[in-house]
């Protein structure tokens, strides 16, 4: 239940970006990426030697003492899910800012199901007839959410497509601590942001609001979300945290109609419905088929 909670309660923490996101809305969205980085780089690594001290030294002392075939598979690891976090972020920046927004939004509808479908391939997580056709309803979602906006497809699935890979590659056998884990994710892919950096936007001064927020947004809105994940999938498969993400736009799609009054179309009522339709679907399903598989164990 504890994994639940997390992954259920990180992408909750997700769905209301738009919140501390909105009034930053006269600054560069690459203004507000860069600074976010940096800022939870610094966050975590605070963190990690202030509130984490033991866990961080017992982490070290994990990697000096690992086998180097294993350290090497590690360090792959790692390093891998820190270059598509980074990919990940710099590809919904850019197509948010050259492409559409419609085509970030459809990437968060597009993503559990490319995560469902990785987890099925390389992890060989069984799913029933129950969750395939959960992911079926999901399928039928994002062509609705898609239909008009075949070109932000595209570039939706790329996004997309970074973030189900990272997801299944936390699902690992290595006993790395998870925040340490984390920290390294964000450090690396810090790095790999540093040559964008030249490219912040000064025209427009930064003000102390602007500030707070992104250390709201560093902290709250990517250090915790990000360590819930990757602590949810110590005990749930990468398919059940990836189908959960769709509540991510679900909160969006809510906080969208009822507080900031946006407009909303039929295809869009209709996708939507069927997103939460597959969630309680896919769920109810997988619970089922372990309540089932622990039955005939204990028979």
């Amino acid at each position: 239940m504890k994994y639940y909670l997390s992954a259920v309660l990180g992408f909750l923490i997700w769905g209301t970006f738009a919140l501390v996101l909105k009034p930053l809305g006269a600054y560069a969205a690459l203004d507000i990426l860069i600074h976010r980085v940096l800022f939870a780089s610094v966050s975590i690594v605070i963190a990690c030697f202030l509130f984490r001290r033991k866990q961080t030294l017992a982490s070290i002392q994990y990697l000096r003492n690992l086998p180097k075939k294993q350290l090497k598979n590690l360090l792959i690891n790692v390093i891998g899910s820190a270059i598509l976090l980074a990919l990940n972020w710099f590809l919904f920046i850019y197509v948010m800012n050259t492409v559409s927004v419609n085509a970030t939004s459809l990437a968060y509808l597009i993503c559990p199901i490319l995560t469902t479908v990785l987890a099925s391939i390389f992890l060989k997580e069984h799913l029933n007839k129950g969750q395939w056709f959960a992911v079926a309803l999901s399928v039928v979602s994002c062509i609705l959410m898609a239909y008009g906006h075949f070109i932000d497809l595209f570039y939706s699935f790329v996004i997309a497509l970074s973030y189900a890979a990272y997801l299944v590659l936390q699902k690992n056998s290595f006993q790395l601590d998870k925040f340490v884990t984390l920290t390294i994710h964000i450090l690396v892919s810090t790095l790999l942001l540093l040559p964008v950096l030249g490219m912040i936007d000064t025209s427009v001064p930064k003000t102390d609001d602007f500030y707070l927020l992104i250390l709201v947004i560093a902290i709250g809105y990517t250090i915790i979300p990000l360590f819930l994940n990757i602590y949810a999938l110590k005990g749930l498969d990468s398919s059940v945290v990836g189908i959960l993400l769709y509540l991510n736009p679900i909160i969006s799609f809510f906080l969208a109609i009822l507080y900031y009054k946006e407009s909303i179309t039929l295809f869009q009522i209709i996708a939507f419905s069927l997103i939460f339709l597959a969630i309680i679907l896919f769920n109810v399903s997988y619970i089922y088929e372990r309540r089932k598989t622990k039955r005939i164990a204990n028979i």
